[in-house]
């Protein structure tokens, strides 16, 4: 119970590949945001944040301004979720604490180790249990994430005109999408694309740029390479050739 496998200590980062784990994964931000993707959603984090993964769960982690991650990889733990969470630590950063601890004797090569370590586990789970609190996100967020998520790929697909079908105002919608999800419907679109983009430029893919561009919702290669430069600092075409290098 609570038996802790591994701990790691990530140096500044932007991006973490697809990867799935045999055991549960406690991933605790020590500095800027992020956002963890899984197959049909994602959840973003912010310094402070506490993210837990269930084992065998495929998922990729970015940052655009980079982040500072300690992890946890944890056997049985008393803490455990069906679905991936964000759970945020209290004022006085308590897990921080915990995680750092952890992180050090799990280091380190003293004799209290072994003892140590899941004493560790246990106050990580315990604090995550104390903190946890079940909110729902509000159903038109989820109905628009959802809909946006089955239509970024179509060029055509107008979110402006989707948005004013609902019944609610265009400016409630927007803050509203904006507080739960910590962008607005317009910026979590383009972040859908250019993710989307990235990975195939990053692929088996031997589409040009434009065409990938096309493929995942931009209608204007140039202005596709414009916000792909600066979401990614580099060309698309250079992202490319990098990725197949």
């Amino acid at each position: 119970m609570n038996d802790i496998m591994y701990v790691g200590r990530h140096a500044l980062v932007s991006s973490v590949s697809r990867h799935r784990h045999e055991s549960w994964e406690y991933v605790y931000c020590t500095h800027g945001t992020g956002v963890f993707r899984f197959a049909d959603s994602e959840l973003r984090y912010s310094e402070g944040d506490i993210v837990v993964i269930p084992p065998l769960l495929v998922h990729s982690n970015s940052s655009e301004a980079g982040m500072r991650n300690i992890y946890v990889h944890m056997a049985s733990p008393a803490f455990a979720v069906k679905e991936p969470i964000v759970i945020p630590d209290d004022g006085n950063r308590f897990l921080l604490n915990a995680f750092t601890a952890a992180f050090y004797h799990y280091c380190s090569e003293r004799p209290e180790r072994e003892t140590l370590l899941p004493l560790y586990g246990g106050l990580i789970c315990a604090y995550l249990s104390a903190y946890q609190t079940v909110r729902d996100r509000p159903h038109v967020v989820e109905e628009i994430e959802h809909t946006i998520s089955a239509n970024y790929a179509n060029c055509d697909w107008e979110l402006d005109a989707y948005l004013r079908t609902l019944p609610f105002s265009y400016d409630y919608l927007r803050k509203l999408f904006q507080k739960e999800m910590g962008v607005t419907p317009h910026h979590y679109l383009s972040d859908r694309r250019l993710q989307a983009s990235a990975e195939l430029l990053a692929g088996q893919s031997t589409s040009n740029v434009a065409d990938i561009a096309r493929q995942c919702g931009f209608r204007e290669p140039l202005y596709f390479s414009k916000m792909f430069k600066k979401k990614y600092g580099v060309a698309p075409s250079y992202y490319q050739r990098r990725a197949k290098s």
